[in-house]
């Protein structure tokens, strides 16, 4: 009611000089929609029917107990409402109900039946070596839980606050900066955690050559195989939440999903036929540029000026990673498929980079260039505003500015719920 408020103050001259002294230029950058990040179950917008269903178990919770029934009703009612102001609540029974069953049993080899959920399988005898098998779809499963609860809590417990110690006070950006400085803490461990691997294996610096060399790559190092089955728990659980519409979906709602289909079957695909050491490069790509995507933007809603040099060095990384690199292993697979390592299909022996595999493979990578491509004219078209346009188109005033156009909508979408 603030911000209507002072819309109806007459304007003096003081305030025009304060509207017109204070520039913006680099607010297009908080509203490029493009990148990896999907919404958060706790930043989701509060309907009018989850409102009314929270008051009536709080006066449910007020009323008197009459018997051991109702206590026990109002226990259903507590968790319900802590689930409902706290998403990370159930996944931490969850994962605290497995993991303390896991460790109080003393049994931390793979007979006990919670192993397959809590640690990877396959261990090949004693050595660092780990094969593939179908228990590997129960950890991936176990840790969509776990990324639920890690994205959820730091986000409520960490960054919520953090954002009203930085004095940011937009409901809108406060949900959108909490989503981005999630983004950064993610790609800032799974980037450099990419690279480590890649940097003491025989892929650095992004050679395309030993992709194929050492085909088929039937086992994975202990650190290779619990990035890779992390990762793909990771864009699991985002694909989830992406799908079922969580929140209001983004502008570029069905790029987005289309880029999330085809890393979900790049990484089964990869790593049920054994095509590892692509989806290592691919993973690089995508968590480093999407670091510097998410830091340009949480920067942005700060009102930062060092927004401008991070945002090109943001699009300076994007190029080379996203399309250079991308390129780069789109034309291997044209080239160096056939002649580097056996080219045969052989399922006695699992070999699978044949004539078949080839253009599935191109037509993958293909798909996810695609979508960079369409990412990378909203991001000239960002930059064209920021360098030639930003003083003329985004002058506004503190009022103004606060309330975007992406909040006007989700006003008008709480109001329509």
């Amino acid at each position: 009611m603030s911000s209507s408020g002072n819309n109806l103050r007459p304007m003096t001259p003081a305030t025009k000089l304060s509207a017109k002294s204070r520039t913006r230029r680099t607010s297009s950058v908080g509203k490029i929609d493009l990148g990896d990040t999907v919404p958060g179950i706790g930043t989701m917008s509060e309907t009018r029917a989850a409102r009314a269903a929270s008051n009536q178990r709080m006066k449910a919770l007020a009323s008197a107990s009459k018997n051991d029934m109702d206590l026990l009703q109002k226990f259903w009612l507590t968790y319900r409402e802590m689930s409902y102001r706290h998403a990370w609540v159930t996944p931490l029974v969850v994962l605290a109900t497995v993991y303390g069953a896991y460790f109080s049993s003393g049994n931390r080899t793979k007979t006990n039946p919670l192993n397959m959920f809590v640690t990877i399988s396959y261990q090949i005898g004693d050595s660092n070596m780990y094969g593939k098998g179908i228990k590997d779809l129960y950890f991936v499963f176990f840790y969509m839980i776990f990324f639920t609860f890690l994205r959820e809590f730091l986000m409520d417990i960490a960054i919520r606050p953090l954002t009203k110690w930085l004095n940011v006070t937009s409901p809108h950006r406060v949900k959108r900066m909490m989503e981005q400085v999630y983004a950064i803490i993610y790609y800032g461990v799974s980037g450099p955690a990419g690279l480590y691997i890649m940097y003491n294996s025989d892929l650095w610096f992004f050679e395309t050559a030993p992709m194929y060399r050492t085909y088929p790559d039937l086992t994975n190092s202990f650190d290779f195989k619990l990035f890779y089955l992390c990762q793909a728990a990771f864009w699991a659980q985002q694909a989830c939440v992406l799908v079922l519409q969580l929140e209001k979906p983004r502008k570029d709602y069905k790029e987005l999903v289309f880029h999330h289909i085809v890393t979900l079957l790049l990484i089964w695909s990869s790593y049920a036929f054994h095509f590892t050491k692509i989806g290592l490069l691919i993973y690089i790509t995508m968590d480093v540029s999407d670091f510097f995507l998410s830091l340009s933007k949480t920067l942005n809603y700060l009102d930062s000026p060092v927004v401008p040099p991070v945002f090109f060095t943001f699009i300076a990384v994007w190029i080379y990673l996203r399309h250079y690199i991308n390129i780069c292993i789109l034309w291997s697979v044209l080239t160096e498929f056939r002649t580097e390592g056996s080219y045969v299909l052989n399922f006695a022996t699992q070999q699978y980079k044949c004539w078949i595999s080839l253009p599935i493979v191109f037509v993958l990578i293909l798909a996810l260039q695609l979508v960079n491509i369409y990412w990378l004219l909203l991001i000239f078209r960002i930059l064209y505003r920021l360098l030639w346009k930003g003083i003329q188109k985004d002058e506004r005033s503190e009022t103004e500015s606060d309330e975007s156009d992406d909040e006007k909508d989700d006003l008008k979408a709480e109001k329509q719920n």
